[in-house]
C-alpha cells in the first residue's frame, strides 16, 4: 500500500503545490495538501503548526516547507508520525523524492591528491603545519614540501618529522639530490623526482620515490628508471610530466596514454598545477576535466598546487571531481546531474518559475511585504500594490513604496541586487538567502561540498596508498 504524505503548505503556494505533485505522478506515494491559512508557507512555524493542525493526522507523515522553523522532533511527537522539512523551493520536490536525479555516494575515490607548499623554505614549522591542516580538511592525502632552487632549507628535516609526527604522509618536492636524501632520512612518505641519473637515492631511503624522465618529453627514459627499480622490487611512481597548454600539453597527454598503455599496473601521477596555475580560466572546470582524464587512464595520483589567488580551491576542488568521476565511471555514466558543487558561476536549473507563475503569485498577495522573484525573463517584484518587472534595479527601486525607511530600503536594495546577479548569470535566486556559488566561494568544505566520512579512504575505493 502505498504512504500516504500530507504537505503543508500557504495561500500562495497551494496552486504552484497542486501542479507540482500533479506533474510528478507519484506511485511510491499518495499526495495530501493542506493550506495552513497563512499566505507565505516560508513563514510557517512549528508553533504555528501545532495550532493550526489538529490531532490526529490521518497520513505516514508530513512535510512541511524548507524554511519552516522551529522543533519538527517535537512535532514528530506531537503527532505521532514523522514530520520533515521538504526542499526550500517547492519546485525541487521531484528531486527530493528521487525524481529525476541520481543520489550518488560520493565517498568513494580512487585518486590520491598531492597539495604541494610550494613555499615551504620560506616558511617555518607552525606555519607549515598550519597550510597541512588546511589542505587536509581541503581534502588532501599527502603534504607535498616544496623545496626551492637555490633556497636554503635548513629546517627541512624537522618539517618533516613534525608533519609525520602530526599524522601526514609527506613528500618531498626538490631537484636537489641532498634535500631528496635529507626528507627520506627524516620519514617522508615519497620522493619527488628521481630519474635514471638518481636512482641511488632509492637505496639510500625506503621513501617511495616519483620517477621522472631524465630529458623532458623522454618517455624512453621513464621506462628505463622503472625497469630498474622493477628489478629491485621497489615500489615507485612514474610521472611523464604534463606540459602547460600550448607548450606540449596535447603531446604530454598521449604520454600519460602510452604509459598507461604500455605499463597497465603502474601507479602513476599526474601534476596538473601546470595547467590550473598557468591558465587565466577558473580552476573548477579545469580540475573536472583533468580529473576525467587521470580517471579515464587509470591515474593514482595527482599533484596540485594553489599558488595564484585564482587557483586558491585547487584541492577542493580536485576532492570533488575525483568522487565524481570516480562515481561516473562505476556508474557507467557521464559526469552530469551527479553534484553541482564545481559549477559556481552558473546553474543547470536556475529559474524554477516562469513569468506567468509568478504574475499569478503576485496577483494572489494581499499584504504589503515585497516578494522578489527571478525567471528567465529577468527580476520580479511585487506585493498588494502591483508588480514590476526589468532587469535594472536602480529603475525597479523607483516604482518601490518604503515609506523612507533606510532599513528596509537596504534590505531591498540589497535583494534585488543579488536577483540582479542571479538573473545575469543563471543562478538559483532565493529571497533572504545568499547565493551559491558552490565550493568557489569563502565558505568552509564543511558548509559546501563535504562528501568525507571516517571510512572514506583510498582502500575503501579499491586502491590502496
Amino acid at each position: 500500500m502505498a504512504e500516504s504524505i500530507l504537505f503543508l503548505t500557504g495561500k500562495l503556494a497551494e496552486k504552484n503545490l497542486t501542479r507540482v505533485l500533479e506533474a510528478m505522478q507519484p506511485t511510491a506515494f499518495t499526495p495530501r495538501t493542506h493550506q495552513l491559512g497563512i499566505n507565505v508557507a516560508g513563514l510557517m512555524t512549528a508553533d504555528m503548526i501545532r495550532r493550526r493542525l489538529p490531532r490526529p493526522v490521518d497520513v505516514d507523515r508530513v512535510i512541511v516547507p524548507g524554511r519552516c522553523r522551529g522543533d519538527l522532533q517535537a512535532l514528530s511527537e506531537h503527532y505521532e508520525i514523522p514530520v520533515q522539512r521538504g526542499p526550500d523551493d517547492l519546485k525541487d520536490l521531484p528531486q527530493f523524492f528521487g525524481q529525476g536525479e541520481i543520489k550518488p555516494d560520493l565517498s568513494r575515490y580512487d585518486i590520491n591528491i598531492f597539495a604541494e607548499i610550494v613555499d615551504a623554505p620560506q616558511l617555518d614549522v607552525d606555519a607549515i603545519l598550519q597550510r597541512a591542516h588546511l589542505y587536509r580538511r581541503a581534502g588532501a592525502d599527502v603534504i607535498d614540501i616544496g623545496c626551492l632552487p637555490s633556497t636554503p632549507f635548513p629546517h627541512l628535516a624537522e618539517t618533516v618529522t613534525a608533519l609525520v609526527s602530526a599524522g601526514f604522509r609527506v613528500s618531498v618536492d626538490s631537484v636537489d639530490p641532498q634535500e631528496l636524501l635529507t626528507g627520506g632520512l627524516a620519514g617522508a612518505d615519497y620522493l619527488l623526482s628521481l630519474n635514471v641519473d638518481t636512482l641511488w637515492l632509492a637505496d639510500e631511503v625506503e621513501s617511495v620515490p616519483v620517477l621522472i624522465p631524465s630529458v623532458p618529453g623522454d618517455l624512453d627514459s621513464l621506462l628505463r628508471a622503472m625497469e630498474q627499480l622493477d628489478a629491485r622490487g621497489r615500489r615507485y611512481l612514474a610521472d611523464p610530466i604534463l606540459d602547460p597548454l600550448l607548450y606540449g600539453f596535447t603531446e604530454s597527454i598521449h604520454r600519460y596514454r602510452e604509459l598507461h598503455r604500455l605499463r597497465p599496473d603502474a601507479e602513476i601521477l599526474m601534476g596538473i598545477g601546470n595547467v590550473t596555475e598557468l591558465t587565466d580560466a577558473d580552476t573548477g572546470g579545469i580540475n573536472a576535466v583533468m580529473a576525467g582524464i587521470a580517471t579515464e587512464l587509470h591515474i593514482n595520483h595527482v599533484l596540485t598546487t594553489s599558488v595564484s589567488p585564482h587557483a586558491k580551491r585547487a584541492v577542493n576542488e580536485v576532492d570533488i571531481a575525483r568522487r565524481v568521476m570516480h562515481f561516473a565511471r562505476e556508474a557507467n555514466s557521464l559526469p552530469c546531474d551527479i553534484d553541482e558543487s564545481l559549477i559556481s558561476l552558473h546553474e543547470r536549473r536556475p529559474f524554477p518559475y516562469n513569468r506567468k507563475e509568478i504574475e499569478e503569485t503576485a496577483s494572489a498577495v494581499r499584504d504589503p511585504s515585497y516578494r522578489i522573484q527571478v525567471s528567465s525573463e529577468g527580476i520580479h517584484v511585487y506585493n498588494r500594490d502591483g508588480l514590476h518587472s526589468g532587469s535594472d534595479p536602480f529603475e525597479l527601486f523607483q516604482h518601490l513604496d518604503l515609506d523612507g525607511d533606510t532599513g528596509h530600503a537596504f534590505y531591498i536594495g540589497t535583494e534585488i541586487a543579488r536577483a540582479q546577479i542571479a538573473w545575469q548569470l543563471g543562478k538559483r535566486y532565493v529571497q533572504d538567502q545568499e547565493l551559491n556559488w558552490g565550493c568557489a566561494s569563502e565558505q568552509t568544505k564543511q558548509d559546501t561540498c563535504d562528501y568525507t566520512n571516517p571510512g572514506a579512504t583510498l582502500a575503501k575505493a579499491g586502491k590502496g596508498s
